[in-house]
């Protein structure tokens, strides 16, 4: 089969290879897809680099965690009628050598799901780990049925996730956006309600939202934004962070623990299975209802996955960066 792979950590010129592997046969409990798309995301491109603590677990790594394709071979005890079927895969390289920049994959039975007829590959290939991390930010401690809660990023993948998953569950969702002409497409994107960081008066417009205040917040810049979720969580709050921002900042323990703030940090690859599980069908029927919808896809040839992994790298790409083996 045709793959990309690297064998050390690197600039994507100097490590990534696409050549010939052998075409991988599925183990028990695990399918083969025929892979339509391989997404491409920024924890892709550290892993390949060796940066965040991503060391080499394997001589030998085909990259990209997300998917889509065709199961074309099971393993035993993987239920044949599985075969032909439409699939997202998540998690494939997570703790495996074996990712989806390939014309084959293989992963656990459960990591390939059901996809139907009516949505696009190109919609579905990048949503596992960003998809995944927004459903835990929002629901990780269960209900959210009339309470209110704050995802900032909301135009960004784990962003549009955690807002149709809140929505979806009955909360009502406030984004956060960085600049004023975001809003309108926050409110596109399914937030009840949006405001602008970078406005200056962030707290006390969210306030006038929720005057009782904030029950959760979806964060992906913890440090950035912290004085100002100590202003506007309820008491009894909870913060599900999966990012830092660019400050640094010490842990300001007597402010949260006054409020007894919760506080979750969230590492997608160490989610407990049956969290995955949940997310993945609930990320379905999301797509399926129009729900969640994600911007325009940057697609590259697999022959051009060292330029796919450089666009992925940029701060200035928008939307999704795909490859096609």
């Amino acid at each position: 089969m045709r793959a990309a792979w690297y064998e050390r950590n690197g600039p994507a010129r100097d490590v990534l290879t696409v050549g010939e592997l052998p075409t991988p046969s599925p183990a028990p409990g695990e399918v083969r897809v025929r892979v339509a798309v391989s997404a491409v995301h920024r924890c892709d491109t550290r892993k390949r680099r060796g940066t965040s603590g991503s060391v080499m677990r394997f001589p030998r790594i085909i990259p990209h965690d997300d998917g889509a394709g065709v199961i074309d071979a099971v393993g035993r005890g993987v239920d044949a009628r599985r075969l032909g079927q439409r699939v997202w895969v998540y998690l494939a390289q997570s703790y495996r050598p074996f990712g989806t920049a390939a014309e084959y994959t293989v992963v656990p039975d459960p990591q390939a799901v059901a996809l139907p007829a009516g949505v696009p590959f190109d919609q579905v290939a990048g949503l596992g780990r960003p998809g995944i991390t927004g459903h835990r930010a929002i629901l990780g401690d269960g209900t959210v049925v009339g309470q209110t809660v704050v995802v900032t990023g909301a135009l960004g993948s784990v962003g549009r996730s955690s807002l149709a998953v809140g929505r979806r569950a009955g909360a009502t969702v406030i984004a956060a956006v960085r600049q004023d002409a975001q809003v309108a497409r926050a409110l596109a994107a399914g937030a009840h309600h949006a405001v602008d960081l970078a406005s200056g008066r962030v707290a006390r417009r969210i306030l006038e939202l929720a005057p009782g205040g904030v029950h959760r917040v979806a964060d992906c810049a913890f440090a950035d934004n912290l004085a100002t979720w100590l202003e506007t969580l309820a008491y009894g709050g909870t913060i599900a962070t999966y990012a830092n921002g660019r400050s640094r900042a010490p842990v300001p323990f007597r402010s949260l623990a006054v409020k007894n703030v919760t506080v979750h940090f969230l590492g997608n690859d160490d989610f407990p299975d049956d969290a995955n599980h949940a997310a993945a069908v609930d990320l379905t029927a999301a797509l399926c209802a129009g729900d969640l919808c994600f911007p325009k896809v940057r697609s590259f040839a697999l022959d051009d996955i060292v330029e796919a992994h450089e666009a992925a790298e940029q701060p200035a790409t928008r939307g999704r960066v795909v490859v096609t083996p």
